[in-house]
This record gives C-alpha cells, sequence and structure tokens, in this order.
C-alpha cells in the first residue's frame, strides 16, 4: 500500500481488519428537522439532502445494499467486508423505534462489519447515541457524522446552519461517552472566511479527541439559497492550488491518529456552479497534489500539531 502522509481511512481498515473494507452509502426517505415539508429552509448550500447521484431513496435498502455489494465483489471479491453509511439527510431524525428497525436492517447480511450514520449536532438525542453504543456491545464498529462546517458561529448563522459550535462541542462530548466513533465535518472556503478561520475550525476538531474528519471545499449548486446568491452576485471560490495549499495547512495541524476521511467533495455535474475541482475525476489529481505539497514542504499530519 502506498505511503502517503496522512492518515487514510484505506489505511485504518487494512490494519484493523486485514482485508478490503468497502463503504455502501444508502440514501432512506428521512429528511432535515432544519429543512421545511417543501424542501425549503435548511443550509444555504444543501443541494437536495446530499444524494449522491446513483442512489435512489424510494428504493429500499436491501436493493440498495445488494447493488453495492455486487458492484463491491466484482471488483475486490466475495470477501469483502462493508460498512452501511447512512448519507442522505438526517440519519437520526425519526422515532427512537423507526431508527431500530432501520439500523438492524443494515445488518442482515453476515459480511456487514458496521453502520456509519451522518447526522447534525442538534439531532443526536442520548437515547439515540444508547441505541447506536448497542451495536458496538455487539461487536459492530459505528460511526457518527456531526457537520460543523465552521467553528465561527457568525459563519454559521450565515449560512443558515441551525446550530451553534457549542451545539457541536456538546454533541461530541456525549458522544465521546459511548463507544462510537466520531467523525467532524468541515467546510473550506465558505464566503467571508479566512485562512485563520478555517485553521480556527480545523484547531477545534483537532481539540476534541474525534476520531476523524472530512474536509470539504465549498461548491455552490444549482437550485440552492448559495446558488441564487452566485448568479445575482458571484463571489470568490478557492482556486485548486489554494484549496491544495488550505488542505495541507489542515492536516499538518491534526493528531496523528486521526483518520482523515475525504478531502474532496465530488458534486453532480449538470447542477455545479463552481470550482470546477468538485467532480470526481479530480479525486485522485486532488490526491496527487496534496502529496506533493506535503512532501515539498518536508512535513506530514501532525507536523504543526
Amino acid at each position: 500500500m502506498e505511503e502517503l502522509p496522512y492518515n487514510s481511512l484505506r489505511e485504518y481498515y487494512a490494519a484493523r481488519y486485514k482485508e478490503r473494507v468497502q463503504k455502501l452509502t444508502v440514501s432512506l426517505p428521512f429528511t432535515c428537522p432544519h429543512m421545511n415539508e417543501d424542501g425549503s429552509g435548511g443550509c444555504t448550500y444543501c443541494h437536495k439532502g446530499s444524494i449522491p447521484n446513483l442512489n435512489d431513496p424510494a428504493l429500499p435498502m436491501a436493493k440498495q445494499d445488494a447493488t453495492g455489494m455486487t458492484a463491491a465483489q466484482k471488483r475486490y471479491g466475495p470477501d469483502t467486508k462493508y460498512i452501511i453509511y447512512f448519507q442522505t439527510h438526517t440519519n437520526t431524525n425519526a422515532p427512537l423505534e423507526a431508527l431500530k428497525r432501520i439500523y438492524d436492517e443494515a445488518f442482515n447480511h453476515m459480511n456487514v462489519i458496521g453502520i456509519d450514520i451522518g447526522t447534525r449536532p442538534d439531532c443526536a438525542e442520548d437515547d439515540v447515541l444508547k441505541l447506536l453504543d448497542s451495536y458496538c456491545e455487539k461487536g459492530y464498529e459505528v460511526w457518527i457524522e456531526f457537520g460543523l462546517q465552521s467553528a465561527d458561529n457568525a459563519v454559521l448563522k450565515s449560512i443558515n446552519r441551525g446550530h451553534t459550535v457549542e451545539d457541536f462541542i456538546d454533541a461530541v462530548e456525549r458522544a465521546k461517552k459511548t463507544r462510537l466513533k466520531i467523525t467532524a465535518h468541515m467546510i473550506v472556503g465558505l464566503p467571508g472566511e479566512t485562512k485563520e478561520d478555517y485553521l480556527k475550525t480545523a484547531g477545534l476538531i483537532a481539540s476534541l479527541g474525534v476520531h476523524a474528519i472530512k474536509i470539504h471545499p465549498l461548491h455552490v449548486m444549482e437550485g440552492t439559497a448559495l446558488g441564487d446568491e452566485f448568479k445575482k452576485k458571484p463571489f470568490g471560490l478557492l482556486h485548486l492550488d489554494d484549496y491544495v495549499e488550505a488542505l495541507a495547512d489542515i492536516i499538518e495541524i491534526l493528531p496523528p491518529e486521526m483518520i482523515v476521511m475525504r478531502y474532496t467533495s465530488e458534486a453532480i455535474e449538470s447542477h455545479l456552479l463552481g470550482p470546477n475541482y468538485c467532480k470526481p475525476e479530480y479525486k485522485i489529481i486532488i490526491k496527487q497534489m496534496l502529496v506533493a505539497e506535503l512532501k515539498k514542504r518536508g512535513t506530514r499530519q501532525g507536523f504543526r500539531l
């Protein structure tokens, strides 16, 4: 396996399980408590709850799982293990009994070794955390992902996040009392933010002892409030070189053991207003540029912790 100057998710899985572990993303008809019934409201950048391009929330989870597993087995072999990733909208936004039925279903296949739940810091009550922790007790690996995006409450208000930095810290601290693994999300390039601002966000995440981070470049989508604003009065978006430099700055201040789960965005091209590198084909390009930048600096993850 290629030696990287950061702690990747693939390396983590290889070290822990000694075999291929693949994430399967499912999109179920969850909603977001911060959006209206007609789909309005919510975060200004949110495009349909972040449904991946090929996912259909109308399909049963078993069908989505089967499709993903068939593709993974063709590529990696029949012994591939799976983490079922609940990504779209807020995947804790349902009554506890309904959540248990949904999460239980994810473990119907013997090769599923865990689940990953994407949610909001203001939608993770203690009873939900306790339910998720019960799967850890059964030997499964369970992740919970909280979106922070920015460590500045004024910025969170400007993008209509609907929660505060303090809400995020509270959710992380309560989750840390369980056996759950915690991922934090941040966005680089939010309107009005500077280098000092995104380093502040990364620094907060680094200080809280979470297990992983997802770093996203801001991208603007057609059909969002931010997209409407951008078309009326375009604002600056980070160039690719600047974004890679930002990534290197962030990775240098992250604890060496923290997993860098993601540092790209893969938007639906037909709806993307910018920047142009937020497309699937740029994923490997950004990786190569990031590795080259860190090697040029002679640094790696945790160098400036």
